[in-house]
């Protein structure tokens, strides 16, 4: 998963993700599952469970509480409305709600159906989607009659104990005008009906749907058939629109792993939000091992949307190699609602973060310059964290506090992990192999029906590569050393330095200079904190309204057009703003003054090493 935080609407970047599969198989025993979403009920779905031949006395239904990937309770029970249990003669069992995701059923040997209606998971998000209480929205669900349901399959679907690995069919029932986009086959030929099998619960869950009016492209990249499906509200974005650059990158992230990935179909699901509410608030994509779902605001202009898919579509398309074809039991045999987590978060997420950036300059999408910045704003944003707790301890308790609140930097700091394995990689074998090798590797050794045990993993790292990769692992992944960055830099003839640079006149790091009332989607300076210097050279004040930046008008609309006009302002340009202050309106003229920042960057100063440099990014 990544996660994108938007603090009013718009931009800095957070992270967060999804794994396992399985090959379906033939049984005559099956879970049969009916959703109905041809007639929904009060923005209710209702789901009708078969049950399979149950031998015991009680059995309970669960819901998930947490699905692999997004690392956060979520509790998806609480969407579970009216559960009823039936006997094959159509009699009502006794059910009792043990918790939120857990139903006990009574004479279950007699038990033939369950049925219950689910409410989605968009209508309750508040603020920015990532509230307590929230299900981050490309994790959740949406029930629009007759325009879009997106259908994350654990939100709808639950397991009996015990038969998580029996196959699951699933029918679904939808109006003809609604396609259902997804990764699975449907083996119904109906305009109104879909029927997918999978071999178990897990393969489930891995595969969600999206439907909505038909709007998608395919395109096939070295043989893996790929599937970009959009919904956006106002038809502002098509498939056709944003699949230009989609091939562009995937092609190339398909040339980056070479022979590591023999995916055969892929698809993008993209959401696209109003924003208002009952919609989608929590903007970023979550990864499934043949599926990415992506939620994003749809006032976003072209560029920054297309920018916004490269950055999460490509990390969450980089989870083929890990955690799908390299992971530890916990994952393989993970437990939705009381789950093991595994130590190395560092791998899954900061590998796979590296490797979304490592194949940019390595593809020429991107300059060294380019690359030099997200290494330096990654240290930056690490060092904000804790940078002497254990990351492997951190991961193992990524559910609970102290650590929970670190989990971010697993895409921060994890990221810069992968990439001292590759530098010390590529040292000891003169440029010949990087951390992309040790994948392979690794691939090889397990893949996706073989699994590693936790503890293991460091040893097997070290076997496979060199003694100064284990000692690595022991002292900063495991250990509490921060990681002495310079060190690794000066292998390759980097050096860093500090300079100031404007920043952004909206934003100091995460925290915004400006709101947006949802009722009126009017933008307002924020009262009560310390405006920088374009606020204050202007005699702008905290609940100043903006209306209009030389002779533009400004709403939650077109907010990202103020922010990307404001990157193209120099100092001392001229500047006009009209703003509502305590019910009056005025016209204030001046001149821009930017505000400043100390800024660390990283650049190329050893010319000794640009033959290791070179293998290190373009080999």
């Amino acid at each position: 998963m990544k996660r994108i935080i938007y603090a009013l609407a718009f931009s800095s970047v957070l992270w967060s993700c999804k794994t396992t599969s399985s090959i379906a198989t033939a049984s005559k025993e099956q879970v049969q599952v009916a959703i109905n979403i041809s007639d929904i009920i009060e923005d209710k779905v209702m789901v009708t469970v078969k049950a399979p031949s149950i031998t015991s006395d009680k059995i309970t239904y669960h819901i998930p509480k947490t699905v692999p990937g997004t690392y956060s309770e979520d509790n998806y029970g609480r969407f579970v409305d009216d559960l009823k249990a039936y006997d094959k003669k159509g009699n009502l069992l006794v059910v009792n709600k043990m918790d939120t995701n857990s139903w006990s059923i009574s004479k279950a040997k007699t038990l033939d159906k369950i049925t219950y209606l689910v409410n989605d998971s968009f209508d309750t998000e508040k603020g920015t989607g990532f509230g307590q209480d929230d299900v981050f929205s490309p994790a959740g669900s949406n029930i629009d009659a007759g325009k879009n349901i997106m259908l994350n399959t654990h939100c709808f679907v639950g397991y009996f104990t015990n038969f998580m690995s029996t196959p699951y069919k699933v029918a679904i029932s939808h109006p003809a005008e609604m396609w259902g986009a997804t990764s699975m086959t449907d083996i119904d030929s109906s305009a109104t009906n879909d029927v997918f099998v999978t071999s178990r619960y897990a393969e489930l869950v891995e595969n969600p749907i999206m439907y909505s009016k038909p709007d998608h492209t395919s395109f096939i990249v070295d043989g893996m058939d790929i599937n970009i499906s959009v919904y956006s509200p106002t038809g502002k974005v098509t498939a056709e629109s944003i699949t230009p650059e989609m091939k562009t990158m995937m092609t190339a992230q398909k040339n980056f792993l070479g022979k590591i990935n023999s995916t055969k179909k892929y698809s993008v699901l993209l959401y696209l939000s109003t924003m208002q509410d009952g919609d989608a608030k929590g903007f970023g994509a979550l990864e499934h091992p043949t599926a990415t779902t992506v939620v994003l605001p749809e006032v976003m202009p072209k560029e920054e949307l297309v920018k916004s898919m490269k950055d999460v579509v490509s990390h969450e398309f980089f989870h083929i190699v890990t955690p799908l074809s390299i992971h530890s039991k916990e994952i393989q045999d993970f437990d939705y609602n009381d789950p093991k987590m595994s130590k190395h978060l560092w791998m899954y997420e900061g590998v796979t973060e590296y490797f979304a950036n490592l194949f940019q300059i390595n593809q020429g999408l991107i300059t060294e310059e380019d690359f030099y910045n997200r290494i330096s704003d990654q240290i930056e944003r690490a060092n904000a964290m804790n940078d002497t707790m254990s990351f492997t301890t951190m991961s193992a308790n990524v559910l609970t506090q102290p650590y929970k609140d670190q989990y971010v930097n697993v895409y921060q700091k994890g990221s810069l992990i992968g990439m001292c394995l590759d530098i010390i990689i590529r040292e000891k074998s003169n440029g010949e192999r990087g951390i992309l090798d040790l994948m392979q590797k690794l691939s090889n050794e397990y893949g996706v029906s073989k699994p590693f045990n936790d503890d293991e993993l460091f040893a097997k790292i070290t076997s496979l590569t060199y003694p100064e990769v284990g000692q690595f692992l022991a002292t900063y992944v495991a250990g509490t050393t921060p990681i002495p960055y310079d060190n690794y830099f000066a292998k390759v003839g980097l050096s860093r330095s500090t300079t100031k640079t404007p920043a952004n006149v909206f934003l100091k790091g995460q925290k915004p200079y400006i709101t947006v009332d949802p009722q009126t989607k009017e933008i307002i300076v924020l009262p009560n904190i310390e405006l920088n210097d374009f606020y204050t050279s202007l005699g702008l004040k905290g609940g100043d309204v903006i209306m209009t930046i030389n002779d533009k008008a400004y709403s939650l609309e077109n907010i990202y057009d103020m922010i990307g006009a404001s990157q193209n302002w120099k100092e001392n340009d001229a500047i006009t703003v009209k703003i509502k202050r305590d019910g009056a309106i005025q016209t204030i003229k001046g001149k821009v003054k930017l505000p400043y920042e100390e800024k660390q960057i990283l650049k190329a100063t050893d010319a000794s090493k640009s033959q290791l440099k070179e293998a290190w990014l373009k080999a």
